[in-house]
């Protein structure tokens, strides 16, 4: 299975893959495969590039968003959404092999990170009543349905200037600028660069294992702490423990991403267990890289056993990722064990900071 999305030129997508075969049934004012390729050959010819996921199949998601701009949405009800800066997403498919593999997550993650970047008010997609499994994912992360359009699509959008922070899947990718503290969790890189595959290094090999929790948005740690210093609703750094036995871990150990806690379970404490070993598996899922003979393990025998499950919200990316070194000299360092740090929303937005984010365009009042 291939690592990750990338993305890649038109002219270098096999559009004679059997994966593009009902997009070219279902492109709007065709019933052949000849309107669609004549626009996948019109992109072609432009340089454009759209998001793709490929494994030793060939292609397994496309992801092709239409650049922001103002225009107005026809409804078949009459109803007529005036003109407003929209990012469309014009084709989005996930092949069925990969249900339940979380790539459709995944791939709309990736696209409201972009949404996020463009500063554009609303992002919007069509489609047909039939796609129940994009319909419940688009609804999941926040998306409203607003009518038919003339085509007979569904048209789903989703407003920056109207997000809802109860849920924070819904808010996605943005934090609710009520938060008044974020948390800090540690993890070996080893774990780190398979949940987290967007929180690149540069000058760092980073191990990588091609598995579920890479591909979707919601990740959960495992761990035996004794006490948090964050719930469910906050904000979490991540924070990328070095272990290997070579360079300067003081500027290896970095923060990488930024995430929000949007669970957290107790299973044991104090050796006491407050859920069956079935209730735990349900509470991990698919979103863990550990196996289920190693959560048994886990299971068994910590004393102290903790489910927090993180919505990946964002990450600095190659050359920003922000070093001990840096957070220790910016008394950003308030202790021995980054899971019982607390920070203040204005030392959470100066960490940001370093990392080259956009805090007001991430964190909205």
């Amino acid at each position: 299975m291939a690592g990750k999305f990338i993305h890649k030129r038109f002219s270098d997508i096999n559009i004679n893959d059997p994966f593009f075969d009902s997009l070219k049934r279902d492109y709007p004012g065709s019933a052949t495969s000849t309107e669609f390729t004549k626009w996948f050959a019109k992109k072609a010819a432009e340089g454009k590039e759209a998001l793709v996921f490929e494994d030793e199949q060939g292609v397994g998601a496309f992801v092709n968003l239409k650049p922001g701009e103002s225009e107005e949405i026809k409804l078949s009800n009459g109803r007529v959404l005036p003109y407003d800066s929209r990012l469309k997403i014009t084709t989005i498919k996930i092949d069925e092999r990969f249900q339940h593999q979380r790539i459709g997550e995944g791939a709309l993650g990736l696209t409201l990170w972009d949404w996020r970047d463009q500063g554009v008010n609303e992002i919007y997609v069509t489609a047909f009543e039939k796609h129940a499994s994009l319909i419940f994912l688009l609804e999941k992360y926040g998306f409203n349905y607003v009518g038919d359009n003339l085509n007979g699509e569904r048209v789903y959008i989703k407003d920056r200037r109207d997000l809802d922070f109860s849920d924070p899947c819904k808010a996605f990718p943005f934090i609710d600028g009520r938060m008044d503290h974020a948390g800090c969790l540690a993890i070996n890189m080893e774990y780190h660069d398979t949940m987290f595959a967007y929180s690149e290094l540069a000058n760092t090999l980073q191990e990588h294992v091609d598995i579920n929790v890479a591909n979707g948005l919601k990740k959960v740690y495992i761990g035996s702490p004794y006490s948090l210093a964050f719930k469910a609703g906050d904000p979490v750094l991540i924070y990328r423990k070095y272990t290997g036995d070579d360079g300067r871990p003081g500027y290896k150990s970095v923060i990488t991403s930024y995430c929000i806690a949007t669970r957290v379970e107790r299973i044991k404490m104090q050796g006491q267990f407050l859920h069956s070993f079935d209730e735990f598996l349900h509470f991990v899922g698919n979103k863990s890289v550990y196996s289920e003979f190693k959560l048994k393990n886990q299971y068994d025998n910590e004393k102290n056993l903790t489910v927090i499950e993180l919505l990946y919200c964002g990450y600095f990316g190659a050359g920003n990722n922000v070093n001990w070194r840096w957070l220790k000299d910016n008394g950003l360092w308030p202790g021995t064990h980054p899971m019982n740090f607390r920070y203040t929303r204005s030392q959470f937005e100066k960490i940001l900071r370093e990392g080259n984010v956009d805090v007001d365009n991430v964190i909205i009042d």
